[in-house]
């Protein structure tokens, strides 16, 4: 399919859409979606996991405020990179490079790796747990090494099926929007169950949305 098709399919579907109710629009605009939710997988990872639980242990819900920081700031930032994206047709490391300097383009590109890293080294050990210990299998060291081997073969031939386009890349979306989706859905109960068996307080959880500032330099009393 071409990039008019494919622009014109859309384009359908958003006109099919127009008149329908949120559930309609929801799905339909969820149909011809794709790197955001590629996005939305990389941050519901073993990071977000360790890093929440970490801001957890040690403040409470006083540091719930820095994760609608970090959202604004990285909406700010991909709609940045997007828009000089889509306005130039050029890839943002090449203009960068060009009208600015080599230095800030190679610098945000070996940042851009750095912060990968962080995001997908949990990914293993997550995956090597839930293998290990809630499955039973592939135990030891080198049970280890084998599902680490594993996942980084699944994870190179899903970036092959993405790359190369075509029914391999609509698989890729339907299956990342499916775990996305499983995600969230798990979020929520989750948070449904603890409000109904008064675990949480939704005042504390409120309150921690209020930035202090005067916790990022020392832990919370909580």
């Amino acid at each position: 399919m071409s990039d008019q098709d494919q622009y014109q399919r859309e384009l359908d579907v958003i006109e099919e859409v127009k008149d329908k109710g949120p559930a309609g629009k929801f799905l339909g605009y969820a149909k011809i979606s794709g790197p955001g939710w590629l996005q939305g997988a990389i941050t519901l990872g073993g990071g977000s996991l360790a890093g929440a639980l970490y801001l957890g242990v040690v403040s409470g819900n006083d540091l719930l405020w820095v994760q609608p920081l970090a959202m604004i700031c990285g909406i700010i930032m991909l709609s940045a990179i997007a828009y000089v994206t889509l306005s130039t047709e050029q890839r943002p490391l090449q203009l960068i490079n060009r009208h600015l300097h080599p230095l800030l383009g190679w610098s945000w590109l070996i940042a851009t790796i750095m912060a990968n890293i962080v995001w997908t080294m949990p990914q293993f050990s997550l995956g090597t747990a839930a293998i290990q210990q809630n499955l039973g299998m592939l135990g030891g060291d080198g049970g280890q090494w084998t599902i680490i081997a594993i996942l980084f073969a699944i994870g190179l031939y899903v970036n092959y099926l993405y790359q190369a386009g075509g029914g391999g890349a609509k698989l890729f979306d339907r299956i990342i929007k499916c775990m996305v989706g499983l995600i969230v859905l798990s979020f929520m109960a989750v948070v449904i169950a603890l409000f109904s068996s008064g675990s949480i307080s939704l005042g504390s959880i409120l309150g921690g949305f209020i930035p202090d500032l005067s916790l990022l330099g020392s832990s919370s009393s909580t």
